[in-house]
């Protein structure tokens, strides 16, 4: 699976680690709102520092639609701010980028992963 993602608007979304209880709930999350997602031409990725044979399996085992990036140095993490100072994981945080890859949302919670995917369906509703 592989998204061309130039010149059109997408969610980036980072997480800590695949087949944990919260990430595991976020990534079905992104899943079952995917469809209202591509209503608005939206695509989905998920970055974390998990392998991709892992990202394969947990894609495989949650029937996720959309592709997940293996950071496992951490690089991509570190540009976009999403790294925990001193333990160095993955945050929580959701971006939302326009056509020109500008940033034009951004939700973090840690410990909440459904508001997410509801910060990012209320971005996407507001009028331009």
């Amino acid at each position: 699976m592989h998204t061309d993602l130039a010149n059109k608007p997408c969610i980036i979304y980072f997480y800590p680690k695949d087949f944990t209880s919260g990430c595991t709930a976020e990534a079905c999350e992104f899943r079952d709102h995917f469809a209202e997602f591509r209503g608005y031409d939206i695509d989905i990725v998920g970055i974390s520092r998990d392998s991709v044979a892992t990202h394969q399996k947990f894609i495989q085992q949650h029937q996720l639609p959309f592709q997940l990036l293996a950071d496992e140095q951490g690089k991509v993490a570190r540009l976009y701010d999403a790294i925990v100072p001193l333990i160095g994981m993955t945050k929580r945080v959701t971006y939302l980028l326009d056509a020109q890859q500008r940033i034009t949302g951004v939700y973090e919670a840690m410990f909440e992963s459904a508001g997410h995917i509801r910060a990012m369906i209320a971005k996407l509703k507001v009028p331009k």
